[in-house]
């Protein structure tokens, strides 16, 4: 089958890394892996986060023209069998997908979107209509986020064309926290001036304001209530927040700042570490706390409901609850006793790569599409 894959929040190949561009490309490998032919039909990004009706306005106009161009060139390069978009909300609604797939009278599939009522009246209500006709068009909806499911079956109105798909990695690229450990941590360690000797916290996020900016800022908490415990915090990330986020954390020595990192490097990362801690607030699941958990580290982290499908509580990590007034304090407490249990830390590490691998991993991800893809009627 030949797809037509369009990302409006941000496109595959977008230069700056993200939870959303690695869903993406992982989207595109699970669909090749399943012997489909996926084509990226265009890189506009609808995103527009000011709520400026202008701004809004100059993509929309731009939108017409790629859609009108796409089905013009259409009968000329064969055209596509399907379009599928993935995530899609009021701020980067799908301003392409619907056009197209009417035009040329195929299926459109949407992956991850979301619909806020609330925003029907607000500076992105164009967005919030367009989104609610997309889905309302859409012969498949496929959820990864549990927690945007009822919005949209309330617009999709149909359970037949909804469809649930878990969040996955590609468990090929993420080693076991048991292959050469010793030697990726001697060397990272040499690389930062790290101590080896004490227990390593990992977490691979962006340093951006907002839900990441509040995320750090309980963590910096979390570190100051355990200021006598030897460890190290290794942060892989980077981004315009970078400062202020650092400034949260009062120059503690224990943090290593790594900086904007290769989805290699993480991996080894994540195979030298001991535990991952990641308050998640508002998270939609989090890559990195599945890819931690695929390469044998187990994840303490609040327990959003996209996250409470990837982190089995008590197996392979601990699920602190998000809505807890002392979440602080309680992830405090439930990283201290995990560093004090080495043993319990690594069997839950253990558990954690198996059910990565067995719930979480491309090949069921790419059957499960293709099933989908295969029984729209």
């Amino acid at each position: 089958m030949r797809i037509a894959f369009h990302a409006p929040l941000k496109p595959p190949n977008h230069p700056v890394p993200s939870g959303d561009r690695r869903m993406a490309r992982l989207l595109i490998l699970a669909l090749r892996r399943a012997g489909h032919l996926v084509t990226i039909a265009s890189t506009l990004r609808s995103y527009e986060g000011k709520g400026d009706s202008r701004r809004q306005a100059a993509i929309r106009r731009r939108a017409t023209r790629i859609a009108q161009s796409y089905i013009k060139k259409s009968p000329n390069t064969g055209g596509p069998d399907l379009w599928f978009t993935y995530h899609l909300y009021h701020k980067a609604p799908d301003l392409l997908g619907p056009v197209v797939s009417k035009a040329l009278a195929v299926p459109y599939v949407v992956a991850e979107a979301s619909f806020a009522p609330k925003q029907v009246d607000g500076p992105w209500r164009c967005g919030h209509g367009d989104v609610q006709k997309a889905l309302r068009h859409a012969a498949r909806v496929i959820t990864l986020n549990p927690n945007d499911a009822p919005c949209v079956r309330d617009v999709v109105d149909d359970d037949r064309r909804m469809a649930a798909l878990a969040p996955f990695v590609d468990t090929r690229s993420t080693p076991s926290a048991s292959h050469d450990r010793a030697k990726r941590r001697a060397d990272l360690a040499k690389r930062h001036g790290l101590n080896p000797d004490a227990p390593w916290i990992v977490i691979a996020a962006m340093l951006r304001q907002g839900d990441k900016s509040d995320s750090y800022q309980i963590l910096a908490g979390v570190l100051q209530r355990l200021r006598e415990t030897p460890l190290q915090l290794l942060v892989a990330g980077d981004g315009p927040a970078r400062a202020a986020i650092q400034a949260n954390f009062n120059g503690d020595p224990r943090v290593c700042w790594l900086g904007e990192t290769s989805a290699p490097y993480v991996d080894a990362i994540h195979a030298a570490a001991d535990l991952v801690v990641w308050p998640a607030v508002r998270e939609a699941y989090g890559m990195a706390l599945l890819e931690a958990q695929a390469a044998g580290v187990p994840v303490i982290a609040g327990g959003t409901p996209g996250v409470r499908q990837i982190v089995a509580h008590g197996e392979t990590g601990i699920i602190v609850p998000s809505d807890s007034p002392n979440l602080e304090a309680d992830m405090a407490t439930a990283t201290a006793a995990l560093l004090q249990d080495p043993d319990r830390r690594r069997a839950m590490g253990r558990t954690a790569s198996v059910r990565a691998q067995t719930h979480h991993g491309i090949d069921d991800a790419s059957h499960h599409l293709n099933y989908i893809l295969e029984n729209l009627t």
